[in-house]
């Protein structure tokens, strides 16, 4: 009988155990998913201002601006394809160093091209822990013990974000001055 309670006892704990994990984890997606929309949302609204800003040509203007707008306007389901769309218009805005030169000779360029370049480079990195929380979870998820104990709860199955995210080559090669 003793030997009974003691089993029932390591289960219970282990299951508990089991369930504060996952619920860590659950946390550390909602922080990581909190971290990424934040760099996104920088993202976009520099690109925004600058589109805004009258230092690119007015075709350039119009398309990193359009992108940027529906970027931050996106609904969650469609997020992942207008985030993907901005990275594109960024590319093909500063696909030639021409177009970096002139934006840094107008006044207050410089400091622009530096805060986009920051936002750009952030936004892979964030994108990077979000995924890697949601992998850690989904791998605890995916165990007989969670899904038959039904550990998780009510919460849903965490997604991971992709998306187009590479930088333009003349901004995330840049260096902070």
């Amino acid at each position: 009988m003793i030997w009974i309670v003691v089993a029932l006892v390591v289960i219970g704990v282990y299951l508990s155990w089991t369930a504060g994990r996952l619920d860590r984890l659950h946390s550390r997606i909602d922080a990581a998913r909190a971290a990424l929309d934040a760099q996104l949302l920088r993202r976009a609204s520099v690109a925004q201002e600058l589109a805004t800003a009258g230092v690119l040509d007015p075709a350039a203007s119009i398309v990193l601006y359009q992108a940027a707008h529906a970027a931050r306007q996106a609904e969650e389901e469609h997020r992942e394809v207008a985030e993907s769309e901005l990275s594109q218009a960024l590319r093909a805005v500063f696909a030639e160093p021409p177009q970096v030169e002139a934006v840094r000779a107008a006044p207050g360029g410089e400091e622009s091209l530096t805060e986009l370049g920051e936002a750009v480079r952030r936004v892979p990195m964030a994108r990077r822990f979000h995924n890697d929380a949601v992998r850690a979870a989904r791998a605890v998820r995916k165990h007989r013990v969670v899904r038959w104990f039904r550990l998780a709860g009510h919460a849903p199955f965490p997604l991971a974000f992709e998306m187009d995210d590479e930088p333009p080559a003349v901004l995330g090669d840049r260096t902070s001055h």
